[in-house]
């Protein structure tokens, strides 16, 4: 990147945007989640997937979609928003949707892409239902709806939750899908999640952070924290995670508040990294804006928060390993703390 900034400026957006529009139609290299049905069953990816075949991976390309159509709302007048919506009317399309729709409706995809994929969808839909008047929602609704439905269905059978720093991760999942529920109104699957994340994670307190694994680009312990914050009320947030992270006024867990290195951005896994520090920069920012004006937690997470970003938003360019994904987790930190 050629600029640093604690927000999400014009010049970043834009870089941003010019880098999802780069990647989200790039056919290969792919990487497919698919289970094969049978010998005849290795269609092309883009026959599979006839919106979302680009960005190396499915949940990739639709997390690179997000980014457009985030970038494009906040700031309208971009330079790049004329080659967001040909690209929005071309992509999102009846047929185009009901493609998606038939590959996610077959009965060997009943796992596919849960739950990092379901999340990010649900979430592109949020921030398409903000369009407002813009036809694009209307179009993926019934893609969203079945989403919705495999959280309605899965959760209640879910008894543990699954604490990763990569794709299993069920906090990220449903922190992202929460942003639907609320924008679709849909009550119901925001009850099941405030249910299921006090089920999962209400008891927990001291956590250890035995982080960062080699490969992580969430923080187990911070996409917890996280995941609370959206779905408890404020006072209730704050209480538990007095909890969970007791010492963290001291900067305890010290891993936390430490940087991860990334020492090969051209290897896909060790490239995480960078998404880890962008996510620990986004969750650190969001809980610092949810805590009291005079909670000595405050200013650390504030202060950490920067330096993970510092070490990681100069690298969202430079190699496809990265490039292809990372811009998405640069607009959640950059874009952090005002909502919350």
């Amino acid at each position: 990147m050629s600029s640093l900034s604690a927000e999400l400026t014009p010049q970043l957006a834009s870089q941003f945007a010019r880098i999802a529009l780069g990647h989200v139609t790039r056919p290969f290299p792919y990487k497919r989640d698919h289970v094969h049905a049978g010998p005849g069953d290795h269609s092309d990816p883009r026959a599979a997937h006839p919106i979302f075949f680009g960005s190396f991976d499915w949940h990739s390309c639709v997390h690179g979609y997000w980014t457009l159509a985030t970038v494009r709302r906040l700031f309208p007048d971009m330079a790049e928003a004329s080659a967001i919506d040909a690209l929005f009317v071309e992509a999102f399309t009846e047929a185009n949707v009901a493609g998606e729709l038939a590959y996610v409706s077959r009965p060997s995809s009943r796992g596919f892409e849960r739950p990092y994929g379901w999340g990010w969808l649900l979430k592109l839909q949020a921030e398409l239902i903000a369009h407002g008047d813009a036809p694009w929602a209307g179009r993926l609704a019934p893609l969203a709806e079945a989403f919705a439905d495999r959280f309605k269905d899965f959760l209640p059978r879910a008894d543990y939750p699954i604490r990763t720093g990569v794709h299993s991760s069920t906090g990220f999942a449903l922190a992202l899908a929460q942003d639907y529920a609320v924008a679709a109104k849909d009550a119901a699957l925001a009850d099941l999640f405030k249910t299921k994340a006090r089920a999962w994670y209400g008891a927990d307190q001291g956590c250890q952070a035995w982080e960062p694994s080699g490969d992580d680009f969430l923080s187990p312990a911070l996409m917890e924290a996280e995941c609370m914050r959206r779905l408890l009320p404020g006072p209730e947030f704050r209480s538990w995670f007095a909890a969970f992270l007791p010492q963290a006024a001291q900067e305890q867990p010290a891993t936390l508040f430490a940087p991860a290195r990334v020492s090969d951005r051209s290897d896909g896994k060790i490239a995480h990294l960078d998404g880890l520090n962008l996510s620990r920069a986004w969750c650190w920012r969001n809980i610092a804006a949810a805590l009291d004006a005079e909670d000595p937690v405050r200013p650390v997470a504030l202060a950490a928060a920067e330096r993970h970003l510092a070490a990681s938003l100069p690298h969202v360019a430079g190699d496809y390993m990265g490039e292809h994904w990372l811009a998405s987790f640069a607009i959640l930190a950059l874009t952090a703390g005002a909502a919350a």
